[in-house]
């Protein structure tokens, strides 16, 4: 069998590291991994480092890639503090330009591509913009609802894409995953590693593990696998049913914090405590001397500063998962009636995928194991 050849943008991201290790572990495919910052850790990936906002080094680096036939498009220029960037319009053409600057040289000598991924996820609905109040967003989320307009990079990544295909015989698959949880540490959206080094410090410290949240504990929930999201984006690759089409992405269940809690908290060997709320954004920051101490002490592989380890827009991202308030109470869920009607079957226990990844956590020795 002929072999075809992947290219990954975004490979040190939640998603482009689940993706390349999911097709490397494929014999039919060759893997190719681009980020600026090099992943340490994926064995059978060809890894450069390339910034996609530097256009000459772009020509370079994809002007050579003739051999590519498939591309994951899964890199995102996000900005300090997160929120503002995903309505600010330089950002907005910041990562319509990483697109432009990846693709042009590429497509110039990629005359075998034969499918485009994008990840996007479902700020497409609109449901982050001020503009768009909650009663304007039909639940469930579905991607046959007409595209509710405002101000936002996936429609000028897409536009873009659809304007390039014209005459062209690849195929496009758009990707909408919910909140997405992975082992990768450092990103922009993966709030398992800010989770992670709290209950770690909690637990050195010989406490339970309290709930930080400030939110009502019983709001529904969606989250999903970075791998289930690998799985998703290798079935894309090749199956004819994906092609042209956007796809919402979830576990396949919900969930609710008060009950998923003591999952997390048995998967790392502690009690449940009681609902405590902090700020992780001033919490773990203040607890940077205690988390230095602890990576030292267990020779962990983790990053010793703390907000390099979980991600400065993570920690973010997961104080508004955990609450206060407003739109992050609002349940919006996803049918993902779409995707298994097409033949994409794959689902995960949420319970189930907490205990996993903070297990993994402890394998990669990014968190101390259990006493």
């Amino acid at each position: 069998m002929t072999k075809k050849t992947v290219l990954i943008a975004g490979a040190s991201g939640l998603v482009g590291e689940a993706a390349a290790r999911k097709f490397a572990s494929q014999p039919d495919w060759d893997v190719i991994g681009v980020s600026r910052r090099i992943p340490p850790d994926l064995p059978g990936v060809q890894l450069q480092s390339v910034d996609l906002l530097d256009e000459a080094a772009c020509k370079r680096a994809f002007g050579a890639m003739g051999h590519v036939t498939h591309l994951i498009y899964a890199a995102v220029n996000e900005s300090p503090g997160l929120f503002a960037g995903w309505i600010d319009d330089d950002q907005i053409e910041r990562n319509g330009r990483m697109l432009r600057n990846l693709f042009e040289p590429l497509s110039e000598v990629a005359a075998g591509l034969e499918h485009v991924s994008l990840l996007h996820g479902t700020k497409a609905y609109g449901l982050h913009h001020p503009s768009i109040p909650p009663e304007r967003v039909p639940i469930p989320l579905k991607e046959r609802a007409p595209r509710v307009e405002h101000p936002n990079f996936y429609w000028v990544q897409e536009d873009y894409l659809r304007a390039k295909q014209a005459g062209r015989s690849w195929g496009i698959t758009t990707m909408r995953p919910t909140v997405i949880y992975g082992e990768a540490p450092g990103n922009n959206l993966n709030p398992l590693p800010a989770l992670a080094a709290y209950a770690a410090l909690l637990r050195e410290a010989g406490e339970p593990l309290h709930f930080p949240g400030s939110e009502e504990t019983r709001v529904i929930r969606e989250a999903v696998d970075a791998e289930l999201v690998a799985d998703a984006l290798l079935w894309a690759a090749t199956s004819p049913a994906a092609r042209g089409e956007a796809f919402n992405l979830t576990n396949g269940d919900v969930y609710v914090w008060e009950h998923t809690w003591p999952a997390i908290a048995d998967a790392l060997g502690m009690a449940v405590g009681e609902q405590r709320p902090v700020t992780l954004g001033a919490w773990l920051p203040a607890h940077q001397d205690a988390w230095a101490a602890l990576v030292a002490k267990h020779r962990l592989a983790a990053a010793p500063d703390i907000v390099e380890f979980a991600g400065a827009n993570s920690i973010i991202y997961a104080d508004m998962l955990l609450g206060p308030g407003g739109r992050s109470n609002v349940p919006f869920l996803n049918s993902t009636i779409k995707a298994r009607q097409a033949g994409f079957q794959a689902c995960m226990d949420t319970g189930d995928m907490f205990g996993k990844l903070f297990r993994r956590l402890v394998e990669r020795r990014m968190i101390p194991p259990a006493p």
